[in-house]
């Protein structure tokens, strides 16, 4: 396999991921439809776009639209899905757009692959922790649990602990392992597990090699500052240099298991590489939870700022409280082990963000489109 064709392909993943994949002698189209949401008000300007304009073939299309795909993935050896809509928060009220772009452009693409002809020999698709909920734990009394969405009621009175959906005390947290039950809580996750489950039946009826791979909190150089629901790591960057204080939902004490965007692209890489890989969906993490609280401390040391960290008690209906990934399924088959730890990729990332222009700091209008919708509080 040497042409290889990434959905998505200007975005922050596919761009970094582009940009290997040449490294290593691969011959790359893109698919982008260069969304201001994630590339700003003049996306062929972007940073992510321009790095990749002249070393891959880009196809300005959207992965709703059959013909742009049918072009995109003419003479392609193997393709690259990322092309989707992402946001938790947004995915609540923006609920056709995300399934326009998430379900139907992934059910287009089988479509091609099912009833045309093509050279096509295998599909890595990207899913998400989101598709997990809230995730494994344990409860002392019932074992491995999988909680339910935390319930609006609950929360509204300070309690943001996860509960056994048997006996409702709170349960401990746990790595979530790649058998662990589907069952997300937003929209966004939901869009997900249908692309994964998709992929997966379609490929096996095809006899299309499929490998999904269910990325944690990716972050690192060249995530977009201006977009508001994207990584808190870039959210909380621009609050920062905007001289805005932070706001910090529950308690604080939320955490997600952040990847660096290096090791996203050599698990991505290895994903399609390997054999081992073929129908197969694989956690991409680090093993390790962060929260949230000392996401925002770490940031506002590192870029030596006055901002005011806030620990408000609001909540959005949808978000998970915590989860972090099992990786031994991917180090076990693939061979992969993150090499960036948080410490060392926080680093990269605030030495990046002092290099680039302040960004508008978008934030407060998605809080205010989340109150309208009565999804925060």
């Amino acid at each position: 396999m040497n042409k290889i064709l990434i959905t998505g392909g200007a975005g922050f993943i596919g761009s970094n991921l582009s940009l290997k994949l040449i490294e290593k002698g691969y011959t790359v189209t893109v698919l982008d439809n260069l969304s201001p949401q994630i590339h700003g008000d003049a996306p062929e300007n972007s940073p992510l776009y321009i790095s990749i304009k002249d070393k891959v073939s880009v196809i300005m299309g959207d992965v709703s639209n059959r013909a742009d795909l049918v072009r995109a993935v003419h003479n392609q050896d193997a393709i690259i899905h990322l092309a989707a809509e992402t946001g938790t928060g947004q995915s609540m009220y923006e609920i056709e757009k995300y399934n326009t772009v998430n379900v139907l452009g992934t059910a287009i693409l089988w479509d091609i692959l099912a009833n045309t002809k093509h050279t096509i020999k295998k599909v890595v698709v990207a899913s998400s922790r989101a598709i997990y909920g809230e995730g494994k734990y344990v409860c002392s009394i019932h074992n491995d649990v999988y909680p339910h969405s935390r319930k609006d009621e609950v929360m509204r009175i300070g309690d943001f602990k996860v509960k056994c959906p048997i006996c409702n005390q709170n349960a401990r947290l746990v790595a979530t392992t790649e058998d662990s039950k589907i069952h997300p809580t937003s929209i966004y996750g939901f869009t997900k597990q249908a692309q994964e489950e998709m992929s997966m039946i379609a490929g096996k009826s095809l006899n299309i090699p499929i490998v999904a791979l269910r990325y944690q909190n990716v972050y690192g150089p060249g995530q977009s500052l201006s977009n508001p629901y994207t990584g808190i790591l870039s959210i909380f960057s621009t609050r920062i240099k905007n001289g805005n204080n932070i706001s910090i939902f529950e308690d604080g004490e939320e955490s997600r298991d952040f990847v660096f965007i290096d090791d996203v692209v050599d698990a991505t890489i290895l994903g399609l590489e390997k054999d081992a890989a073929n129908f197969e969906s694989f956690n991409v993490g680090t093993g390790k939870g962060i929260s949230v609280l000392t996401v925002a401390e770490t940031l506002k040391e590192k870029y030596k700022s006055k901002a005011e960290i806030q620990v408000t008690g609001n909540y959005r209906l949808g978000d998970i409280r915590d989860n972090y990934a099992d990786t031994s399924k991917i180090e076990a088959l693939l061979g992969f082990k993150p090499k960036v730890t948080f410490t060392k990729g926080i680093s990269k990332f605030v030495d990046w963000v002092n290099n680039q222009n302040v960004q508008t700091d978008n934030y407060q209008q998605s809080i205010d489109e989340m109150k309208k919708k009565g999804l925060y509080k």
